[in-house]
């Protein structure tokens, strides 16, 4: 599963973005896709996710609420509206798949096999 992240940005503290997780393949082989963000001198850390079927997302603390996570399995594609954008949401955002048959915790990186290069986010305050 090839996965190329997009539409990144730079927008001020209060605007919003929507980047794009690419994944041709993606539904014929994945059960989960995540988002990651890797923010400057921190850990990298479980933003939302989203199961295959749709039904089922997660979400971090610091996302739920201003935060959507979606899919259109026609186009292969998984999308994270961002709204009401803090400085802190500032990083490198990384879109990892986990595949069928796989298990694991929605939120933990090691658990995903497949990894975008990322698409940077910068907020302005």
């Amino acid at each position: 599963v090839q996965l190329v992240e997009s539409w990144g940005g730079s927008e001020p503290a209060g605007g919003s973005l929507r980047p794009i997780c690419a994944a041709p393949g993606y539904g014929s082989s994945t059960a989960r896709v995540g988002w990651f963000l890797h923010a400057p001198g921190k850990e990298r850390e479980a933003v939302a996710s989203i199961h295959m079927n749709g039904r089922s997302t997660d979400y971090a603390d610091s996302a739920r609420g201003r935060f959507t996570i979606s899919q259109d399995n026609a186009k292969n594609t998984v999308y994270l509206q961002m709204s009401n954008l803090k400085t802190e949401d500032t990083g490198m955002y990384y879109c990892a798949a986990r595949r069928l048959g796989y298990g694991g915790a929605w939120n933990k990186a090691g658990d995903y096999q497949y990894w975008g290069q990322g698409t940077q986010v910068t907020v302005s305050s």
